[in-house]
């Protein structure tokens, strides 16, 4: 599950709106790819906050699987003021294999209005892939207009090439509504990887947006090292962008280590060093601003856990270092009948520091991809 603010983009509302698309879309498309038979599950789950006055809300989902095509059903209900459960929204994904290069994916998003179901979004993607090992991701966002029809608000487009023995370049391109009824290019963005040898790739990521006059303006460049090393994989990412005068400076930088702590345990961390220090005048010094760790641990019997936990500067007192502001806890424990339980427990930070429990959402599923038994023995 991701919490809120997890995933946060900083410098564009429209590619933070294409990112979030992809994901969503996407997983459909992951489970039907992941599943070579039928199958089919349901989870359920009541979100409660610490505070009274917050409504809280119970979603169910239901997935199936057959002959290649995946369905998926979130319906999130809100309690009504009459003490009962009343239907808020909906999301429907719909994946379907159509041959071996091609997977086309459908997400609908329903509100309520007048106690009815009303579309408030579609999105349609089709996936395919090439002998030559080319990708191509092609993907359409529509809203309803005021006849009652869809009217297209964003268009996408993915090409993916492998344009030499361990090079990879992508290249995406956004068009977004441009007020006059049509579509205008609005984001671009180009991507490379080289794999250098076995176990180090160097990528680079440059996006650039739209002036409004025809020409394009970088707005981001990222580029860094993936490696593997023993015990786990260390990705080291630096971050340019404008500054006040226009030129491309370093702004951030992003060194991600993930590795394996033991059996059944795997740990990752991601610390953030940035010229921008809360509470402080701006520079042109690298300083850490933030850390953000994941713990995950699987015991014998399947039960498992997660601990995810965010550490930032202090704008009061950005010299004395990193505190922890935000916590997120998720256990499940295998049950009877092949069925597990779920909690997520969210904590943040109230002004002293202090971690209070804000969110608890606890429910059920009998996902195969949840309930399972780590039978593997422990290694000496």
């Amino acid at each position: 599950m991701e919490f809120f603010g997890r995933r946060a983009a900083h410098w564009s509302l429209i590619l933070l709106f294409f990112i979030a698309t992809a994901r969503h879309v996407g997983r459909a498309q992951d489970a039907s790819e992941g599943s070579s038979s039928g199958g089919s599950w349901t989870t359920s789950s009541e979100l409660k906050a610490r505070d009274v006055t917050a409504n809280p809300t119970r979603t169910t989902t239901t997935h199936s699987e057959v002959n290649g095509r995946t369905v998926e059903k979130t319906v999130t209900e809100a309690l009504g003021p009459d003490g009962r459960y009343v239907p808020y929204s909906e999301v429907e994904r719909e994946s379907v294999r159509v041959n071996d290069a091609t997977v086309q994916n459908i997400e609908r998003s329903y509100g309520r209005a007048d106690g009815q179901r009303v579309l408030t979004q579609e999105t349609r993607e089709e996936e395919r892939s090439f002998p030559d090992g080319a990708r191509k991701v092609s993907r359409t966002t529509s809203n309803p207009d005021g006849n009652g029809g869809l009217q297209v608000v964003q268009r996408a487009v993915v090409d993916s090439k492998q344009v030499d023995p361990g090079v990879r370049e992508t290249k995406t391109t956004v068009w977004s509504a441009d007020g006059t009824g049509g579509l205008s290019p609005s984001v671009q963005i180009d991507e490379r990887e080289v794999k250098r040898d076995a176990n180090t790739i160097n990528f680079t990521r440059s996006t650039s947006l739209a002036d409004g006059a025809g020409h394009w303006a970088v707005s981001e460049v990222r580029e860094g090292t993936s490696s593997k090393e023993a015990g786990g994989i260390v990705k080291d990412e630096t971050v340019r962008r404008p500054d006040a005068n226009g030129r491309m400076t370093v702004a951030e930088r992003t060194v991600t280590r993930q590795s394996a702590a033991g059996p059944g345990e795997r740990n990752e961390s991601t610390a953030t060093y940035s010229t921008d220090v809360p509470g402080q005048a701006g520079g042109d010094t690298l300083q850490l601003v933030k850390r953000e760790s994941t713990v995950q641990r699987t015991g014998t019997g399947g039960a498992s856990s997660t601990v995810w936990r965010v550490e930032k500067t202090n704008p009061g007192d950005p010299g004395a270092g990193l505190r922890v502001t935000q916590e997120a806890i998720d256990i499940v424990r295998p049950g009877a009948n092949g069925t597990a339980s779920q909690s997520s427990t969210i904590l943040n930070a109230d002004p002293n520091g202090h971690l209070n429990t804000v969110w608890v959402d606890i429910g059920q599923t009998n996902n195969p991809a949840v309930v399972k038994v780590d039978v593997a023995p422990a290694k000496k």
